[in-house]
């Protein structure tokens, strides 16, 4: 069956507008919350976070470093101060619970750019994509650490472009955005979800954090299921949602293990039938049909609604 190119759509009539787009219009607030952090001082002279999201220190007294511009660093034998590597820790500890890529959905700037794209495939028809493979990013991220060490130099930011787009947004200039801009045409006409599911290396070093990660996307009520379509076609990885959908015939866990799962909420969203929910890796348990009219939401749903 092909993806539905218009999801939502019965989402909303059964749901409504904010139970069938809360976490994507939260998502959007999250990584405006984390941009603004980084620009207020450079831009308004009100300095709440000092650096940019590859390396920072908040309120000056909370330091954090993204675990892979950490590992480049030691790959450069320049072994890096002590906050920087306190702050890897706090991040490192932070995604553990929170789901490795979840940076990837909630915090990243280039998200939106790249959800934007999705969007207008969805609207203009665009089924054809380019067919890359998923681990091409994992070879992308040895590459960069290889590269930092033949260099002496933190390679990947080198041509990082959320660090281009932080500084076209701080000093207005237009070549800082080419970088998003390329991203986005690759994204809209080449390949669905091209630079985030097969290219960006930043995603796979989260995806390793998120193979242990302890929040999770589950799918307790998958025996609801009415093949709709919606949920793979807004999921940015979308393969990880049929073992766990499926998994009924099988036995398997209704939870998404994959560390490639964004933890981005869509198909919490745009399920009309509330076959999804946030949940801990642990948390095994399936719903029977049976169960289903009378079960309520599970806690976390239950706040975020």
């Amino acid at each position: 069956m092909a993806a539905n190119l218009t999801p939502y759509i019965e989402a909303e009539e059964k749901k409504g507008f904010w139970q069938a787009h809360r976490f994507g219009i939260l998502r959007r607030l999250s990584q405006l919350f984390f941009l603004a952090l980084f620009l207020t001082g450079p831009l308004f002279g009100l300095w709440i976070a000092k650096g940019t999201i590859a390396s920072s220190m908040t309120l000056n007294v909370l330091p954090l470093t993204d675990p892979f511009v950490l590992v480049q660093s030691l790959a450069t034998r320049h072994w890096p101060e002590g906050l920087a590597l306190i702050g890897a820790g706090i991040v490192l500890v932070g995604y553990l619970l929170l789901g490795g890529r979840s940076y990837c959905a909630w915090v990243c700037p280039l998200n939106p750019v790249t959800d934007f794209a999705a969007f207008l495939r969805r609207k203009l028809g665009i089924t054809t994509s380019a067919k890359l493979r998923a681990e091409t990013r994992h070879y992308f991220a040895v590459g960069l650490v290889i590269m930092s060490a033949l260099t002496g130099m933190v390679a990947w930011e080198l041509v990082n472009p959320i660090t281009a787009l932080h500084r076209a947004l701080v000093f207005g200039t237009f070549f800082g955005l080419l970088p998003a801009l390329a991203i986005f045409l690759f994204d809209l006409f080449v390949a669905k979800h091209g630079w985030c599911g097969h290219l960006c290396p930043v995603g796979a070093a989260y995806g390793a954090i998120g193979k242990v990660a302890l929040l999770r996307v589950s799918a307790p009520a998958r025996a609801a299921c009415d093949d709709c379509m919606d949920c793979f076609a807004v999921c940015p990885e979308p393969h990880v949602i049929t073992p766990a959908l499926r998994g009924g015939k099988t036995g398997a866990s209704p939870v998404i293990l994959s560390a490639d799962c964004t933890l981005c909420g869509a198909c919490i969203d745009t399920c009309p039938e509330r076959v999804f929910a946030f949940t801990h890796r642990f948390d095994a348990r399936a719903l029977e049909p049976r169960a289903l009219a009378t079960t309520p939401l599970p806690t976390c749903e239950r706040i975020a609604s």
